[in-house]
């Protein structure tokens, strides 16, 4: 028992280095003290110490021996490189869920819709969060609706190294109207069976994302 608490505080500990580096907490090249990081979340320094070494195999900590952990912020070209992955990924995603979608996942997905298009008429203070929060939403009803946990767990993993660059990307109302539109179509392509047309459009979904960011090249 004391094993498995022990394993879960580490993975509760990774969670947030990963989650505060991922959102901007930390900046790039910003040294990740041992010592202030277990003040911080109230832990020892043992499990901060093993969250570095996993952050570091996902590239996130660079750690220098005799120096410390610092944070290594991901590049464009590593943006550009998961976009270009979850395009795939978000397409073969919305081929399964066209066959394995439950009628209570479509209904969810028509009033997420609704939704987001009620707050693209609000002022901009309170839409930009609340529609890039029902864009997310939009997707996550997706994977679920694919079926298959090992996809469902990528995609998510690929959303949270994106989370920066998604925000900014649908915060902008052309974006957001634009964004919209596409999720309807995606939707109505399912609602339809037609696997082939919804992961052809849950495909350009993406890369448009990732275009509006201007990280294509």
């Amino acid at each position: 028992m004391e094993e498995y608490q022990d394993q879960s505080l580490r993975g509760k500990v990774f969670q947030r280095l990963r989650e505060d580096i991922l959102t901007g907490v930390y900046q790039d090249g910003e040294e990740l003290r041992e010592i202030t990081l277990g003040e911080k979340l109230g832990v020892s320094r043992t499990p901060v110490r093993e969250a570095l070494r996993q952050l570091e195999l996902e590239g996130l900590v660079t750690i220098v021996p005799n120096k410390g952990a610092y944070v290594s912020a991901i590049t464009r070209k590593d943006v550009r490189d998961i976009y270009k992955i979850r395009s795939l990924l978000e397409g073969l995603c919305a081929r399964w869920a066209t066959r394995n979608i439950k009628e209570n996942q479509i209904e969810e997905l028509e009033e997420i819709v609704l939704l987001s298009e009620f707050h693209l008429r609000r002022d901009a203070a309170g839409r930009a969060k609340q529609v890039s929060e029902l864009d997310g939403k939009f997707h996550q009803v997706l994977y679920e609706a694919s079926d298959s946990r090992i996809l469902e767990h990528v995609l998510k993993d690929f959303h949270k190294y994106v989370k920066m660059s998604r925000q900014l990307s649908v915060g902008t109302s052309d974006r957001a109207e634009q964004s919209i539109a596409e999720h309807k179509g995606i939707l109505e392509a399912i609602k339809r069976k037609d696997a082939q047309l919804a992961e052809k459009l849950a495909d350009e979904h993406i890369m448009n994302v990732m275009k509006n960011l201007h990280i294509e090249k």
